[in-house]
């Protein structure tokens, strides 16, 4: 049977194991009305010489059935597919004029219409196939009987109705599936979109903590010794040393970063307090003294990665704050132990700050020193306390859950 994938605008065809149902359905109900009604004639009129004919119709209505079916069963219509429909009412027209039992075979024919046709083509055909039944019944019928004229208009309206209805409603569901596709692409591409930003941010922190830290520590120590050289040369080598070795340091830094992105110390193992110690160690100067300090008892099992990493890089940022900023002779790290959660306070004696003048959050991907710190801490789902006051020092501190949930924090 001639069909037309009915699509929406933009959307996919309204075609699918809902729409291939119904048209089985009716290619069945074709078949079986096409049999009944040739069983009919050859019962009754197998003498009559038209006998040959009729049958020779009928077999060329089953086939061209067939075929217009599988031909225009694809989206669209074709002028070949088009002028197949025609044979196929002029076959049937002149069927029904020499057997009019074949006229209920034109039920199932409304269907091939109006799945192939324009809306006002085919009402128009429906009405030729509804006048012709009506003709063809008038025809067997003995005298004029109302049902005969009355019964063929109302089956080809509610006919009509139902599926005009039905298709409606799958081009309707065709949109809303369109739609639900389409959303849910724009949602996973949303998604890897905040996904690829919150990285990014990670990794500014990261490369922030770490790498652009040491630069940073190394460009100092190198100034004091070019100042030092001539008047000093012992304190301007040991300035250099002291900037070797944070070089070599950040050599291994950038290897682990480049590896898997695990803060050296951390992956050198002893967990978060060896790295901890071994941090305050290494920021130990002759102008500045860092202590470490353990309280409390640690929770059945390992801290997670993910909060050993930040609460090191934490450190790592708030010392650096301490050490280019501060102007402190005394700092020191605590970690505390709390049962469901882990606090770090850096505490420093420094020039301190305003802490009104600190902004709320933490401004785009790539913030630095507290900035950075704060978006840490609400990744983790901690909270971030800083303490001070000019000229009375300094202390941050971060709360952070042991088992934090994700929380994105948006990019720019």
């Amino acid at each position: 049977m001639p069909s037309r994938s009915r699509t929406c605008p933009g959307g996919p065809p309204a075609t699918g194991h809902e729409a291939r149902t119904p048209e089985l359905v009716v290619h069945l109900a074709f078949f079986l009305l096409l049999g009944s009604s040739l069983a009919r004639y050859v019962q009754r009129h197998a003498a009559q010489p038209e006998a040959p004919a009729v049958l020779a119709l009928a077999g060329t209505l089953a086939v061209l059935y067939v075929i217009g079916r599988s031909a225009t069963a694809g989206p669209g219509r074709t002028a070949s597919g088009m002028a197949r429909l025609g044979v196929l009412v002029a076959v049937w027209a002149v069927l029904v004029g020499l057997a009019p039992s074949f006229a209920w075979c034109a039920v199932p024919l409304f269907y091939t219409a109006l799945r192939t046709l324009p809306p006002r083509a085919a009402y128009a055909l429906v009405a030729f196939f509804t006048a012709f039944v009506v003709l063809a019944q008038l025809r067997l019928a003995d005298r004029f009987e109302v049902d005969v004229v009355v019964g063929p208009p109302v089956v080809a309206v509610l006919a009509t109705a139902v599926f005009t209805h039905m298709d409606r409603q799958a081009t309707r569901q065709a949109a809303l599936i369109h739609d639900l596709v389409r959303t849910r692409r724009e949602l996973a591409a949303t998604e890897h979109r905040e996904g690829t930003l919150a990285e990014r941010q990670r990794l500014a922190m990261e490369i922030h903590d770490t790498l652009a830290q040491s630069l940073s520590s190394q460009r100092m120590l190198l100034q004091a010794a070019d100042r030092l050289w001539d008047s000093d040369p012992g304190r301007a080598r040991e300035h250099v040393r002291s900037a070797a070795s944070i070089a070599e340091r950040s050599l291994t830094e950038a290897r682990r970063f480049v590896h898997d992105l695990a803060p050296a110390d951390l992956a050198e193992g002893g967990g978060l307090e060896a790295a901890l110690r071994g941090l305050a160690s290494r920021e130990t100067t002759d102008a500045r003294t860092v202590t470490c300090v353990v309280d409390g008892t640690p929770a059945p099992g390992a801290l997670p990665d993910r909060v050993q990493s930040a609460l090191l890089r934490i450190a790592q940022g708030a010392l650096a704050n301490v050490r280019e900023h501060s102007g402190a002779t005394r700092a020191a790290l605590t970690l505390t132990h709390l049962g469901d959660q882990v606090r770090l306070d850096i505490a420093d004696n420094g020039r301190g700050l305003d802490t009104a003048a600190l902004p709320e959050r933490a401004e785009g991907v790539r913030g630095h020193g507290l900035p950075a710190i704060r978006a840490r801490v609400g990744q983790l789902g901690g909270t971030l306390t800083i303490e001070s006051a000019p000229g009375e020092g300094t202390v941050v501190s971060a709360a952070v859950p042991l088992h934090p949930a994700t929380v994105e924090v948006p990019g720019p």
